[in-house]
Protein backbone atom coordinates (compact mmCIF):
# COMPACT_ATOMS: atom_id res chain seq x y z
CA UNK A 1 0.00 0.00 0.00
CA UNK A 2 1.41 3.65 -1.03
CA UNK A 3 1.18 6.20 1.94
CA UNK A 4 1.02 8.75 -0.18
CA UNK A 5 -2.55 7.91 -1.03
CA UNK A 6 -4.65 7.08 1.56
CA UNK A 7 -2.54 7.54 5.01
CA UNK A 8 -2.11 11.40 4.40
CA UNK A 9 1.95 10.84 4.39
CA UNK A 10 3.96 12.41 1.48
CA UNK A 11 6.67 9.37 0.87
CA UNK A 12 6.50 5.45 2.00
CA UNK A 13 4.29 2.97 2.26
CA UNK A 14 4.28 -0.77 3.40
CA UNK A 15 4.27 -4.75 1.98
CA UNK A 16 2.56 -7.14 3.29
CA UNK A 17 3.08 -10.96 2.36
CA UNK A 18 1.59 -13.80 3.63
CA UNK A 19 4.56 -16.07 3.25
CA UNK A 20 7.57 -16.03 5.91
CA UNK A 21 10.21 -16.81 3.67
CA UNK A 22 9.38 -13.92 1.26
CA UNK A 23 8.96 -11.68 3.87
CA UNK A 24 12.52 -12.55 5.35
CA UNK A 25 13.88 -12.03 2.06
CA UNK A 26 12.30 -8.58 1.43
CA UNK A 27 13.47 -7.37 5.15
CA UNK A 28 17.18 -8.55 4.10
CA UNK A 29 16.51 -6.56 0.74
CA UNK A 30 15.36 -3.28 2.60
CA UNK A 31 18.29 -3.10 4.88
CA UNK A 32 20.46 -3.17 1.77
CA UNK A 33 18.54 -0.37 -0.40
CA UNK A 34 16.29 1.86 2.65
CA UNK A 35 17.70 1.12 6.10
CA UNK A 36 16.51 -0.99 9.07
CA UNK A 37 13.43 -2.75 9.16
CA UNK A 38 11.68 -1.11 11.96
CA UNK A 39 11.81 2.46 9.91
CA UNK A 40 11.78 1.10 6.22
CA UNK A 41 13.76 3.40 5.30
CA UNK A 42 11.69 6.25 6.32
CA UNK A 43 12.73 9.65 8.45
CA UNK A 44 10.71 9.65 12.45
CA UNK A 45 9.19 11.97 11.21
CA UNK A 46 7.36 10.20 7.91
CA UNK A 47 6.27 7.62 10.48
CA UNK A 48 4.48 9.66 12.38
CA UNK A 49 2.57 11.69 9.33
CA UNK A 50 1.74 8.09 8.43
CA UNK A 51 0.46 7.11 11.81
CA UNK A 52 -1.20 10.35 12.67
CA UNK A 53 -3.11 10.33 8.87
CA UNK A 54 -4.09 6.88 9.57
CA UNK A 55 -6.10 7.61 11.88
CA UNK A 56 -7.50 10.71 10.60
CA UNK A 57 -8.17 8.88 7.15
CA UNK A 58 -11.04 6.90 8.56
CA UNK A 59 -13.26 10.01 9.85
CA UNK A 60 -16.56 10.22 8.28
CA UNK A 61 -16.30 13.54 7.47
CA UNK A 62 -13.14 13.42 5.58
CA UNK A 63 -14.31 10.68 3.46
CA UNK A 64 -17.36 12.65 2.47
CA UNK A 65 -15.38 15.15 1.67
CA UNK A 66 -12.51 13.12 0.18
CA UNK A 67 -15.22 11.38 -2.41
CA UNK A 68 -17.64 14.28 -3.09
CA UNK A 69 -14.32 16.53 -4.56
CA UNK A 70 -13.60 13.74 -6.83
CA UNK A 71 -17.51 13.28 -7.93
CA UNK A 72 -17.36 16.93 -8.58
CA UNK A 73 -15.23 16.79 -11.38
CA UNK A 74 -16.52 13.26 -12.86
CA UNK A 75 -19.89 14.52 -12.97
CA UNK A 76 -19.32 17.86 -14.37
CA UNK A 77 -16.86 16.11 -17.45
CA UNK A 78 -19.79 13.12 -17.82
CA UNK A 79 -21.59 16.74 -18.26
CA UNK A 80 -19.72 17.73 -20.84
CA UNK A 81 -19.35 14.48 -22.43
CA UNK A 82 -16.01 13.90 -22.05
CA UNK A 83 -15.52 9.92 -21.48
CA UNK A 84 -14.48 8.75 -18.75
CA UNK A 85 -14.95 5.59 -16.82
CA UNK A 86 -17.89 4.99 -14.74
CA UNK A 87 -19.18 5.12 -11.55
CA UNK A 88 -16.23 7.52 -10.17
CA UNK A 89 -13.89 6.47 -7.96
CA UNK A 90 -12.93 7.36 -4.50
CA UNK A 91 -9.18 8.74 -5.27
CA UNK A 92 -9.43 9.23 -9.33
CA UNK A 93 -11.37 10.49 -12.33
CA UNK A 94 -9.90 8.50 -15.60
CA UNK A 95 -10.39 9.94 -18.88
CA UNK A 96 -11.37 7.05 -21.58
CA UNK A 97 -8.62 8.69 -24.07
CA UNK A 98 -9.62 5.95 -26.54
CA UNK A 99 -12.67 6.96 -26.90
CA UNK A 100 -12.10 10.48 -27.28
CA UNK A 101 -8.89 10.10 -29.26
CA UNK A 102 -10.36 7.34 -31.61
CA UNK A 103 -8.44 8.79 -34.69
CA UNK A 104 -5.18 7.68 -32.60
CA UNK A 105 -4.46 4.08 -33.03
CA UNK A 106 -3.40 2.59 -29.64
CA UNK A 107 0.19 1.99 -30.41
CA UNK A 108 0.42 5.52 -30.66
CA UNK A 109 -0.60 6.03 -27.59
CA UNK A 110 -3.70 8.41 -27.18
CA UNK A 111 -3.09 8.25 -23.52
CA UNK A 112 -0.25 9.95 -23.49
CA UNK A 113 -1.19 12.07 -26.11
CA UNK A 114 -3.94 13.59 -24.20
CA UNK A 115 -1.78 13.62 -20.72
CA UNK A 116 0.21 15.88 -23.03
CA UNK A 117 -2.77 18.17 -24.43
CA UNK A 118 -3.50 18.39 -20.81
CA UNK A 119 -0.09 19.37 -19.40
CA UNK A 120 0.13 21.70 -22.69
CA UNK A 121 -3.09 23.47 -22.33
CA UNK A 122 -3.41 24.37 -18.35
CA UNK A 123 -0.43 22.65 -16.69
CA UNK A 124 -2.25 19.37 -15.59
CA UNK A 125 -0.84 16.53 -14.98
CA UNK A 126 -1.87 13.30 -15.66
CA UNK A 127 -0.31 9.76 -16.14
CA UNK A 128 -1.33 7.39 -18.72
CA UNK A 129 -2.49 3.83 -18.30
CA UNK A 130 -2.92 2.13 -21.30
CA UNK A 131 -0.46 0.37 -24.10
CA UNK A 132 2.61 2.98 -22.38
CA UNK A 133 2.09 1.47 -19.46
CA UNK A 134 1.07 -2.49 -20.23
CA UNK A 135 2.19 -2.83 -23.96
CA UNK A 136 5.68 -4.00 -23.77
CA UNK A 137 6.30 -7.50 -23.64
CA UNK A 138 9.45 -8.87 -22.25
CA UNK A 139 10.14 -10.57 -25.40
CA UNK A 140 10.42 -6.68 -26.84
CA UNK A 141 6.93 -7.59 -28.72
CA UNK A 142 3.95 -4.89 -28.11
CA UNK A 143 0.29 -4.71 -28.07
CA UNK A 144 -2.17 -2.56 -27.52
CA UNK A 145 -3.73 -2.14 -23.88
CA UNK A 146 -7.43 -3.04 -22.76
CA UNK A 147 -7.99 0.23 -22.64
CA UNK A 148 -6.05 3.57 -23.04
CA UNK A 149 -6.67 6.06 -19.76
CA UNK A 150 -5.30 8.98 -17.96
CA UNK A 151 -5.89 9.01 -14.56
CA UNK A 152 -6.53 12.73 -12.64
CA UNK A 153 -5.85 11.57 -9.34
CA UNK A 154 -6.50 14.53 -6.67
CA UNK A 155 -4.34 15.06 -4.13
CA UNK A 156 -6.07 14.88 -0.49
CA UNK A 157 -6.45 18.31 1.20
CA UNK A 158 -4.65 20.46 -1.43
CA UNK A 159 -7.15 21.45 -4.21
CA UNK A 160 -10.25 23.80 -3.57
CA UNK A 161 -13.09 23.41 -5.75
CA UNK A 162 -12.05 26.52 -7.82
CA UNK A 163 -8.91 24.61 -8.46
CA UNK A 164 -11.50 21.77 -9.60
CA UNK A 165 -13.05 24.20 -11.43
CA UNK A 166 -10.06 25.30 -13.26
CA UNK A 167 -9.16 21.59 -14.09
CA UNK A 168 -12.72 21.13 -15.96
CA UNK A 169 -12.20 24.27 -17.82
CA UNK A 170 -9.23 22.95 -18.94
CA UNK A 171 -10.46 19.45 -20.39
CA UNK A 172 -13.71 21.04 -21.55
CA UNK A 173 -11.08 23.10 -23.88
CA UNK A 174 -8.64 20.11 -24.78
CA UNK A 175 -11.79 17.91 -25.07
CA UNK A 176 -13.05 20.33 -28.22
CA UNK A 177 -10.02 20.17 -30.02
CA UNK A 178 -9.80 16.30 -29.69
CA UNK A 179 -9.23 15.76 -33.05
CA UNK A 180 -6.55 18.18 -34.03
CA UNK A 181 -4.24 15.64 -31.31
CA UNK A 182 -1.63 13.82 -32.85
CA UNK A 183 -0.58 10.66 -31.55
CA UNK A 184 2.85 9.94 -29.78
CA UNK A 185 6.13 8.42 -30.57
CA UNK A 186 8.78 7.05 -28.22
CA UNK A 187 12.50 7.90 -29.00
CA UNK A 188 13.61 6.73 -25.88
CA UNK A 189 12.47 3.69 -23.62
CA UNK A 190 14.31 1.20 -20.62
CA UNK A 191 14.17 -2.31 -20.33
CA UNK A 192 11.12 -2.06 -18.41
CA UNK A 193 8.81 0.37 -17.02
CA UNK A 194 9.09 2.75 -19.24
CA UNK A 195 6.13 4.69 -18.25
CA UNK A 196 8.29 6.40 -15.81
CA UNK A 197 10.95 7.67 -17.74
CA UNK A 198 10.21 7.22 -21.52
CA UNK A 199 10.85 10.00 -23.69
CA UNK A 200 8.26 10.84 -26.52
CA UNK A 201 7.95 13.16 -29.33
CA UNK A 202 4.50 14.62 -31.06
CA UNK A 203 3.72 12.29 -34.83
CA UNK A 204 3.56 14.80 -37.49
CA UNK A 205 0.52 14.44 -39.37
CA UNK A 206 1.02 17.56 -41.68
CA UNK A 207 1.63 16.40 -45.17
CA UNK A 208 4.97 17.21 -46.35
Amino acid sequence: MSGKKDALANIGGWLALNDDRWAEQCRTMLILTEGFPTYGGLAGRDLEAMAVGLREVVQDDYLRYRIRSTAYLGEALIEARVPCVQPIGGHAVYLDAGALLPHVAPLEYPGQALACALYREGGIRGCEIGSVMFGLHPDGSETPAAMELVRLAIPRRVYTQSHVDYVIEVIRSVAEGASEISGMRITEQPAALRHFTARFEPIDTQPG
